[in-house]
Parts: structure tokens; sequence; C-alpha cells
């Protein structure tokens, strides 16, 4: 296997951007006064990055597909990220495996 300079150089480039993007927000939250308003919205970010990424997905397919959108949208306002995609993956193999 042969890595290609071009592709190091982009996934090294890709690596920087996103510990440069998370480190920035910790910096800048530093300055931020931490209001209850405040917090609250900092907190519905990832179910909204979470949606964003599923709603191509929710309409474009099939039944499970949508199904399993809407679940994880509804377990994204209150389970954590990571739980609320497993019951997105969990629920999508379920309604696959019964023929939806």
């Amino acid at each position: 296997m042969t890595l290609d300079l071009h592709t190091l150089l982009a996934i090294l480039a890709m690596a920087a951007a996103t510990v440069l993007t998370r480190m920035s927000g910790l910096f800048l939250l530093r300055h931020v006064e931490m209001t209850e308003q405040t917090r609250t919205a900092i907190e519905a970010i990832p179910p909204a990055v979470l949606m964003a990424v599923i709603a191509p997905t929710a309409f474009a397919t099939g039944w499970a597909e949508t199904a399993a959108s809407l679940v994880t949208a509804l377990a994204a306002r209150r389970l954590p990220m990571l739980a609320s995609v497993a019951v997105g993956v969990a629920t999508v193999a379920i309604l696959r495996t019964a023929g939806l």
C-alpha cells in the first residue's frame, strides 16, 4: 500500500481543521457569559446537528429509514448523541429485517 503525498496532506489538513474548530469553540466559550438561556442554546446544538445529518435520509429513502429518522429525533430529545444514533441504527435494522 502506498500513500500519495497529496492524500497525506489532505488528511493532515482535515485533522488540523477538526482540532482547531474544537479548540476555538472551547476558547470562545471562556469569554461568553453562561446564562441559562445560553446553556440551553448550546445544549440544543448536538441534536440539531444530528437532525441535519439524518434529514436527507429521512426524505430521500424508504419507509424504514423515515421511521428510524423519526425515532432518532425523538430519542435525541432525551438521550445522549451516541445513544440516539444507536437507537436509530437499531430501528432501521429492525424495520428493514421486518420488510418495511
